[in-house]
C-alpha cells in the first residue's frame, strides 16, 4: 500500500492507494511538528502489526472507521478506562508507543530506556500488554522514523513524502 503524506499549514493530507487499487484520502490536524500517522507507520511496521491503524487501512477499512472501531471496542481513555476488546489491542498498543515517540521528538529525543519508561505505564493504564519483543524493535522504529522526521522538517508546505506499507499474506480486517 502506498501512503503519500502532504505537509499542510493547519493539517496534513494523507492519500492511500491499496494493493487492490482502492483509495482512501483524509486530513489530519497537526498535533505537533510531525505527522501523527507517520509515527504509526514506523511503529506498526517495525512491530509487524496487522491490526494497528495501517494494517486495518491496508485491509480495506476506511480510516474514519478505524476510530469508530476503537471507540466501539472500548479504547481506554481517561474517561473510559477498561478492558478493551481483543480486536483493538494492537491499535491501543501502537497508539501508546506513538505518543511516547512523539513526546520524545518534541522534547529533543529520548533513549530506548526512556521510551519504555513512558510506554509501560501507558500500556498498563490502557489495559493492554506491551507488544511482543518491543524492546528489541525500538532501534528498527528509530531507523525508519529518524530519516523521515529529518526529511519532513526540510519539506516545504505542499510537499509530500511517500511510504510503502508492506503487504502481508493472511492480513485481514
Amino acid at each position: 500500500m502506498r501512503i503519500a503524506i502532504t505537509k499542510g499549514s493547519r493539517q496534513d493530507h494523507v492519500a492511500v492507494t491499496r494493493a487492490d487499487g482502492s483509495r482512501a484520502d483524509f486530513g489530519f490536524p497537526k498535533k505537533g511538528p510531525y505527522p501523527h500517522d507517520a509515527y504509526h507507520f514506523f511503529v506498526e511496521r517495525a512491530l509487524g502489526m496487522q491490526r494497528g491503524f495501517w494494517g486495518l487501512v491496508a485491509g480495506g477499512m476506511a480510516p474514519e472507521d478505524v476510530q469508530a472501531l476503537a471507540l466501539a471496542g472500548g479504547h481506554a481513555s481517561a474517561k473510559r478506562a477498561g478492558e478493551p476488546d481483543a480486536g483493538i489491542v494492537e491499535l491501543i498498543q501502537a497508539e501508546r508507543l506513538v505518543e511516547c515517540f512523539e513526546a520524545a521528538s518534541w522534547g529533543g529525543g529520548a533513549d530506548d530506556a526512556s521510551i519504555l519508561a513512558m510506554a509501560e505505564p501507558a500500556w498498563a493504564a490502557s489495559h493492554v500488554p506491551p507488544p511482543e519483543g518491543v524492546a528489541a524493535k525500538l532501534g528498527a522504529i528509530r531507523d525508519g522514523l529518524d530519516p523521515f522526521l529529518a526529511a519532513w522538517s526540510a519539506l516545504p508546505e505542499g510537499g509530500a513524502l511517500t511510504l510503502e506499507w508492506p503487504e502481508r499474506a493472511g492480513a485481514h480486517t
